[in-house]
């Protein structure tokens, strides 16, 4: 049991306690909206439960990471990836022909995670950018047909590096090699990235509820303000520094980097928002009944973990 569970770590005390305390966020959240619901009927709630919801899923997620054997994690990870990359290929028009491509890209995933899963570094920061990105046009111009083939190359590989390159750091993370005095380790800093990015999503949205007046980008996406964004970069940069213990960062380090988990979340929040304006689409996808996608709760969750990945990885190993 103990080689499936993380349970005979006492040192990650630290852990527990974080995990405990969004659990308990979690349970207060959805109590409050329940309550609220049943005094005010009229009050629309909708968009703050469905976060709410989608971040059940997340914390859900992170916790399978810390308890349970990291094997396990790596391939629900990987899963994660497999539906994000399924959702958004999928509305983007692709063309009969570019079904090999397509193939030949899902069978990237896996071996993308076991990149991560192995620590090989100098593999897994060029498989997808550089691999995949040569190979891949290869197959499609193989077909023969090159009506709209610059836009299957370009929106393929857009996809892979979005859903499966970035995401797949998530995995990396639990690959890193220890530290002297850092007992939280991947998991740790796994826990960090996505609790801060979800936290970001979660105040951002409430700044921008309570205080909203002045659009950022009004054509893209109409309820982001810029007192939800300043708001929610501040909260976010402050409850990073709170959590700094996560992680083997320094004060200033931990608040630069919680600083760019907020910045970076809402970039990839707008992005997504631009690319379903563009097709005409609300949703990504119907994975989470009545929610959405896959893609629609981890957007900002794509953009975030390579940033966080990268300085983590620059600054500390």
């Amino acid at each position: 049991m103990n080689k499936f569970f993380h349970l005979d770590l006492p040192e990650q005390r630290d852990l527990m306690m974080v995990v405990i305390l969004i659990f308990g966020i979690l349970i207060f959240a959805s109590s409050l909206f329940f309550i609220i619901g049943k005094i005010k009927p009229q009050a629309n709630l909708s968009e703050l439960k469905s976060r709410t919801r989608s971040w059940w899923i997340m914390a859900s997620l992170v916790l399978a990471a810390v308890l349970i054997n990291t094997t396990v994690s790596y391939v629900a990870m990987a899963m994660l990836s497999f539906i994000a990359f399924r959702e958004l290929y999928s509305v983007l028009g692709f063309r009969e022909s570019d079904r090999r491509a397509i193939f030949w890209a899902y069978v990237s995933i896996p071996v993308q995670y076991y990149l991560a899963y192995t620590g090989w570094y100098g593999a897994f920061i060029i498989f997808i950018p550089v691999v995949m990105f040569l190979c891949l046009p290869m197959r499609m111009v193989l077909k023969g047909d090159t009506v709209g083939i610059i836009k299957s190359m370009s929106s393929l590989h857009w996809i892979l590096m979005l859903t499966v390159f970035g995401l797949s750091h998530m995995a990396y993370l639990l690959s890193l090699p220890d530290l002297p005095g850092f007992t939280s380790g991947g998991r740790g800093l796994l826990l960090f990235l996505v609790f801060l990015t979800e936290i970001n999503d979660v105040m951002q949205f409430t700044w921008g509820k309570l205080l909203g007046r002045h659009k950022i980008i009004p054509k893209v996406s109409p309820n982001k303000t810029w007192e939800g964004f300043i708001g929610g970069v501040i909260s976010t940069t402050l409850i990073g520094y709170g959590l700094g213990f996560l992680t083997p960062l320094s004060d200033l380090q931990v608040l630069f980097v919680s600083f760019m988990i907020a910045v970076s979340g809402f970039v990839g929040d707008v992005v997504m928002s631009s690319v379903k304006r563009d097709i005409g689409i609300k949703d990504m996808g119907a994975t989470i009944p009545g929610h959405g996608g896959i893609l629609d709760r981890i957007d900002s969750l794509a953009y975030t973990t390579p940033v966080f990945f990268h300085l983590i990885y620059y600054i500390a190993y």
